[in-house]
């Protein structure tokens, strides 16, 4: 988002959001587009000032390089946490990801089985727990997020014939 500004400028960006929010019919957006008209309307009058709008597309330019690093940082600890696993010689370092699979579909699998214990057995109760598994979602997507990278780097390397290959080029026989 913020790289979008930078290229397009606040101008731009105020105007699309402007049109968007305006075509949603909810009280906020409405509202939203409504105040955006207003800062679009200063910008044209001069009410904000060429340098301020300077300013502010600098400001944009700044966050969109810092969003860009810290991405960049990221996606190189987990490069690194990956050549970590592969180089290594400790035989469970090496099976992490199958062990990481099979923990995490026994912990599926163990829930499930009670959730449709509850349901067949308990019913009454069956809408506090499903209530109680929704309030589960967050740490569910982190580790399927996990196994999802580890599934994709699996794959990858059966690609390359276990010829390691990670996400900047570097290449580990």
């Amino acid at each position: 988002m913020a790289g979008m500004i930078a290229t397009l400028g606040l101008p731009m960006l105020i105007t699309v959001l402007k049109e968007v929010l305006g075509g949603i019919d909810t009280p906020a957006t409405k509202g939203a587009a409504k105040a955006l008209e207003q800062v679009d309307g200063l910008i044209k009058t001069g009410g904000i000032s060429p340098e301020q709008l300077k300013e502010a597309n600098r400001h944009t330019e700044e966050m969109a390089r810092m969003e860009t690093e810290e991405f960049r940082a990221s996606v190189e600890q987990v490069n690194q946490s990956l050549r970590a696993e592969v180089a290594s010689t400790d035989p469970y370092v090496r099976r992490m990801r199958p062990t990481f699979g099979y923990l995490m579909a026994a912990t599926w699998a163990a829930q499930m089985f009670g959730i449709a214990y509850v349901i067949i057995f308990d019913t009454p109760r069956a809408g506090e727990v499903m209530a109680a598994m929704a309030s589960l979602s967050a740490i569910w997507g982190v580790g399927l997020s996990v196994m999802g990278i580890y599934v994709y780097k699996r794959s990858e390397e059966k690609r390359a014939g276990r010829e390691q290959i990670f996400w900047n080029g570097d290449r580990v026989q």
